[in-house]
């Protein structure tokens, strides 16, 4: 983070990720910051990131960070894994506070000794969380799991393909593990699946303690305004958000181009 001291207190803050799975992390910063303004880019054109090289993501994320502040966010939180894991260098390089989702996940996780991490084939291959988990002592066991973002970007979270795919993702889990993390910020919206398949697991998701860095950096000032932009359909987004339990009001859609 940087420029604290330099930004707007008021001005909105920029959150992006590759579809509405960060809407996990925008409703914790919502709960956690209630008068404070949003910008939410979804990037539903070209979902998922976890399938794609990471000098694509890094051009992806730069794109939109810029479009956010265009549109006058005074900081950036990249509520996507993938992003966080390969971008992040870059993106500190533009002058304003960026959050990411990983250290907090790993710090919520400090308690635990064994600790699962699953995620996109980019972020698990990247070894983002697994590196920082092995810094602090922890005994790790890592599996990507890319099939899980289609199934939550279709809206298939409580099908019989969701369990089936969590079954087969979860066989090779070691018995001593004693959190598992939610390496995607799409994954959260299957936490009652993961933990009926997995009873004896905690599970730990980076939107929470994400909010709760960021308020304790940020003030909390504005009017609580949020905005809503997609690179793909507008009101497939909109319609998914909703079955989701997130009402997201008039969505704008940026054409690629305008990035």
């Amino acid at each position: 983070m940087n420029g604290l001291s330099e930004i707007d207190p008021a001005a909105p803050i920029g959150v992006f990720d590759s579809g509405v799975g960060g809407l996990t992390v925008l409703e914790a910063l919502r709960r956690a910051m209630p008068n404070r303004n949003f910008i939410y880019f979804g990037d539903t054109a070209r979902v998922p990131y976890g399938s794609k090289p990471p000098e694509l993501v890094r051009r992806f994320a730069w794109e939109i960070s810029g479009f956010l502040l265009r549109q006058g966010a005074a900081a950036l939180v990249v509520a996507c894994n993938t992003a966080s894991s390969v971008a992040l260098a870059d993106l500190r390089r533009l002058g304003v506070p960026v959050f990411d989702v990983i250290e907090p996940a790993v710090a919520a996780a400090a308690k635990y000794r064994h600790v699962g991490v699953i995620g996109t084939r980019a972020t698990i291959a990247s070894g983002a969380y697994q590196e920082r988990l092995r810094r602090d002592g922890k005994g790790v066991w890592s599996r990507p799991t890319p099939l899980f973002v289609p199934i939550v970007e279709e809206g298939l979270w409580n099908d019989e393909v969701a369990e089936l795919v969590a079954r087969h993702y979860l066989a090779t889990a070691p018995a001593e593990l004693e959190a598992l993390i939610l390496g995607c910020t799409h994954y959260p919206f299957l936490k009652p699946l993961l933990g009926r398949l997995q009873p004896g697991l905690k599970l730990i998701d980076s939107a929470t303690p994400t909010a709760a860095a960021v308020a304790a950096a940020l003030p909390d000032r504005g009017s609580g305004k949020v905005t809503h932009f997609v690179s793909g359909d507008p009101q497939a987004y909109a319609a998914l958000a909703e079955k989701l339990g997130v009402g997201v009001g008039n969505v704008r859609k940026v054409e690629l181009g305008e990035l």
